[in-house]
């Protein structure tokens, strides 16, 4: 026969619904705080796999994430923000991942951070690196890593958008996906990002 209190326990937050599990998370319940990421350990899943599918650490990062969510829910003032507030969370860690990494590119693409070809990743100039020209290829390092400086100087909202777009190719679809911001905001942060960057970068850009 269960155990009736053990039963309770495990039921108790059943059938509540995400504000509620919030709130009461929020006031120390750690049975509502448990359930409250159960339910989201799917939701957690699939929004890292969708910035990175060849992430090997995908199961670090939700243990990151879950933690980040334990330790901050305090700080939610809206319960009904929980999920935006969460894809945000999951966006900045991986982020702070991706940082740690600070993974090298084979080819930095100038267009592609400033044209106008809103829907094209693909340019006619890129930083590539001649085997015979060792000189060439030493300038092009200077400018991936002056480039990648100025892209971490940005503000977080237009820092993530930028690198989702520029660096990993993501299309607008799934980075409001991923960003939790609508289509709309993720070309005008894009935009945004872009003029900042050829502030940033003039200097070097003549």
């Amino acid at each position: 026969m269960k155990n009736p209190r053990e039963y309770f326990q495990k039921n108790k937050y059943k059938n509540s619904d995400t504000s509620d599990l919030v709130i009461n998370a929020q006031r120390g319940d750690n049975l509502a705080m448990e359930e409250l990421i159960r339910r989201h350990e799917n939701y957690i899943y699939m929004r890292l796999y969708q910035l990175d599918p060849q992430n090997e650490n995908i199961k670090d990062l939700m243990q990151d994430v879950m933690l980040r969510v334990a330790r901050s829910l305090k700080n939610l003032k809206n319960p009904r923000r929980f999920q935006s507030w969460l894809s945000q969370i999951i966006t900045n860690i991986f982020f702070d991942e991706l940082r740690k990494k600070r993974r090298k590119l084979n080819t930095v693409s100038l267009d592609s951070f400033f044209s106008e070809e809103e829907e094209s990743s693909k340019t006619e100039k890129e930083l590539e690196c001649p085997k015979d020209s060792p000189d060439k290829c030493s300038e092009n390092s200077e400018m991936k890593r002056i480039i990648r400086r100025a892209i971490s100087e940005l503000e977080e909202p237009y820092r993530a958008v930028i690198m989702l777009r520029e660096l990993q190719g993501f299309s607008y679809d799934e980075i409001a996906s991923a960003t939790g911001a609508s289509v709309g905001t993720v070309k005008s942060r894009i935009a945004r990002a872009r003029q900042k960057l050829q502030t940033k970068l003039k200097d070097y850009l003549q």
